[in-house]
């Protein structure tokens, strides 16, 4: 269905005199709109939102024309000190503990990548970074079976290896059990592994589940494991109070990482980590050669020294036009409404034949499919991806999916910034149209 077709229509060789302003944005419109996947549309129910809104381009705006580098505190003292102050605003409004301080990272994959190395280096008392894998190291890194692929991807880049990540049974919320996680930890340990950390999800990417964060805290800290908690789409929810029970127990965890780039209306990239205890993050990338030196190391924040990355954008400003344009009762209102549309979608998925819901909505993401079981789970499952397919074909709406149980499902998540009610009537009238078609040559 999906053809290569917009490269053709640029030349092969760049161009060795300029052009003019008006026919690069001329080409812009007509080469490079036509091929894009429009995530800002109110229609764009896929995969999980990358919101924007005005005052967050405008900052996005402000922050290219400054061009600053913003890896250390002299290097740019008010980009330093905004993002101290906005990670402690984020801090309070989500009910994370008082003592726990923030950095903004790019995105939670890079965030998970450096929680997991911190784990790694505070183990080992730093020895990894100092002198490398002895060959002995015996890791394993626990999470769920629906945890999200880039804990996959950290394993690997840490060298701990993709196959000591053990999956941990779910229940038929799709969370972890606990009982399965500590029994897992206990068997390793008698097979000579290092048990080293748990990553949970605070809202899984296929249905976004919810682990239990204060009983697996509770384990993580009898057996001494680091707990990072990934809540990369859901932590937004945690800016509402009804929400704020979810994270009950968190406070002896050592991370939590939330995009504000994916549902708090502020354009990617800007992802949030927490630490309980920064100092071992930052002992674990921290290098300072003679070149970066100040005088001020000491008393303040350099943030290029609590992450990956040297160089470091003002991503700060960002949250700060956001938080300061809708205050946070305007962004609560906003995910309050999102939360009401994704029920109401619920309700009217219920009403009709043979549509079922596969998950618990324990936000505003919906997972659900055509049912028939008269027919094979294959052909069930071929059915609802061609059923999709058709749907996106149409350019009214776009769907992602996922695999529930070995079931194909489809997954329509409602949290675009200006989405409205008459979008997902309107999804809902072209789903059903699309289904139509496609169950008439059956019947």
């Amino acid at each position: 269905m999906y053809q290569r077709q917009y490269s053709t229509k640029i030349p092969d060789h760049a161009p060795e005199k300029g052009e003019s302003f008006d026919q690069i944005f001329e080409d812009f419109k007509e080469i490079i709109l036509p091929g894009m996947t429009h995530w800002q549309h109110p229609a764009f129910f896929g995969y999980f939102p990358a919101n924007n809104s005005e005052p967050s381009i405008l900052a996005e705006m402000l922050m290219s024309t400054l061009g600053a580098q913003c890896m250390s505190w002299l290097t740019s003292p008010a980009a330093t000190e905004l993002e101290e102050r906005v990670c402690d605003w984020l801090r309070d409004a989500k009910g994370i503990d008082k003592s726990w301080k923030g950095v903004i990272q790019d995105t939670a994959s890079t965030a998970t990548l450096s929680a997991i190395i911190t784990a790694r280096e505070k183990a080992t008392q730093y020895q990894i970074n100092e002198k490398g894998f002895t060959g002995k190291e015996k890791f394993r890194v626990y999470s769920s079976a629906h945890v999200h692929s880039s804990i996959d991807k950290a394993l690997k880049i840490a060298g701990i290896g993709a196959q000591n990540l053990v999956r941990i049974p779910v229940d038929e919320n799709f969370a972890m059990i606990p009982d399965a996680l500590e029994k897992a930890i206990l068997n390793d340990q008698k097979a000579g592994f290092y048990p080293l950390c748990v990553v949970s999800a605070l809202g899984t990417t296929s249905s976004t589940a919810v682990d239990p964060i204060g009983q697996i805290t509770q384990i993580t800290k009898k057996y001494g494991l680091w707990h990072h908690i990934d809540a990369a789409f859901a932590g937004t929810a945690m800016l509402l109070p009804e929400f704020q029970h979810l994270l009950s127990g968190h406070q002896d965890a050592d991370s939590y990482v939330f995009n504000p780039h994916k549902w708090m209306f502020t354009n990617f990239d800007c992802s949030v980590l927490f630490l309980r205890e920064p100092q071992f993050l930052i002992n674990t990338f921290s290098l300072t050669p003679e070149y970066l030196k100040t005088q001020l190391d000491d008393s303040v924040n350099n943030y290029r020294d609590w992450g990956i990355q040297l160089g470091r954008r003002f991503r700060a400003l960002k949250l700060w036009f956001v938080i300061r344009s809708y205050g946070l009762e305007g962004i609560r209102e906003k995910l309050r409404n999102h939360l009401q549309l994704a029920q109401l979608a619920k309700s009217w998925i219920e009403k009709e034949k043979n549509l079922e819901i596969l998950a618990p909505v324990n936000f505003n993401t919906i997972c659900f499919r055509h049912g028939d079981t008269s027919i094979s789970l294959e052909k069930q499952n071929q059915f609802n991806e061609a059923w999709m397919a058709r749907v996106n074909a149409t350019g009214k709406a776009f769907f992602t999916h996922t695999k529930l149980d070995g079931k194909f499902v489809i997954r329509w998540v409602i949290g675009q910034t200006d989405v409205e009610e008459k979008h997902i009537r309107n999804a809902l009238s072209l789903l059903l149209e699309e289904r139509k078609k496609l169950l008439e040559p059956i019947n």
